[in-house]
């Protein structure tokens, strides 16, 4: 694999990211309108807005899966915006879970978490799987190594789309509402292996609604409404005590 550029080399004094001024348009629709924001190492910052808001767009924009039309991210201190940066290595430093799972069905679930490492870490199939049962132990599906994904449920699909994730040994890890498409029944499992990740010290940026995760986990939680930054602040005060009266519009209608 390529090596990093000297001048893009990871700076440990550095935020998790840092995003200055970001703007973001489809069209003539103006989805980011000047985003200031950053993530600091170790911390769980949870981002909460209602739909169209521009929060899933902010977190593609942070590993480049959707283009900023203007403004600055920083990634461990890399701008990431630079179109000299080596972008594939920076987004090998940065897990991602989606919504929908995106697993190969026509691959097993070892298989799913292997494929990537050998490809992209050019890891041999032993040490390849080995990580991968390691990781798959961490979600609580060690028995399901064998079984293909719509021979699991939702929840555990997820889980495996976050034991994929962590294979890649990412420094850290980006959530886009991931229950969102899941039975109610089935949240409190995939919320669980998220909170052991936060208690393991990963960092961690996660779009959700689920409030309860924000107060009990996150560090920050960052309320998002028409493509700015409204309010941000310690979850537990933020939820409790809301200072912008679009805050506790949003909030009523959710708590």
């Amino acid at each position: 694999m390529d090596e990093l550029h000297p001048d893009q080399q990871i700076d440990p004094s550095a935020p998790a990211i840092k995003v200055r001024q970001l703007h973001k348009s489809f069209g003539d629709n103006e989805v980011l309108k000047g985003i200031d924001f950053h993530v600091d190492k170790g911390q769980v910052v949870c981002v909460i807005g209602p739909s169209g808001s521009g929060k899933s767009t902010l977190l593609r924009c942070v590993n480049r899966l959707e283009e900023p039309s203007s403004g600055q991210i920083l990634v461990e201190g890399i701008d990431i915006t630079d179109p000299d940066t080596e972008l594939d290595q920076v987004r090998s430093r940065i897990g991602m879970v989606f919504q929908q799972f995106n697993l190969f069905p026509h691959m097993t679930v070892l298989r799913n978490l292997t494929i990537a490492q050998q490809r992209v870490k050019r890891r041999g199939k032993a040490e390849a799987e080995r990580i991968a049962r390691d990781n798959l132990a961490r979600v609580g599906l060690a028995d399901k190594e064998g079984a293909y994904p719509n021979h699991l449920s939702g929840g555990q699909q997820q889980r495996v789309a976050i034991a994929r994730a962590l294979s890649m040994n990412p420094d850290m890890m980006l959530f886009d509402e991931p229950t969102s498409a899941l039975d109610p029944e089935l949240v409190g499992d995939v919320l669980d292996v998220m909170k052991k990740l936060a208690g393991e010290g990963m960092t961690m940026m996660v779009v959700t609604h689920e409030m309860g995760f924000a107060r009990e986990v996150g560090d920050k939680l960052v309320f998002m409404d028409g493509g700015v930054i409204v309010e941000e602040g310690d979850p537990v005060e933020v939820l409790r005590d809301p200072q912008h009266r679009r805050t506790q519009s949003f909030l009523s209608k959710v708590l």
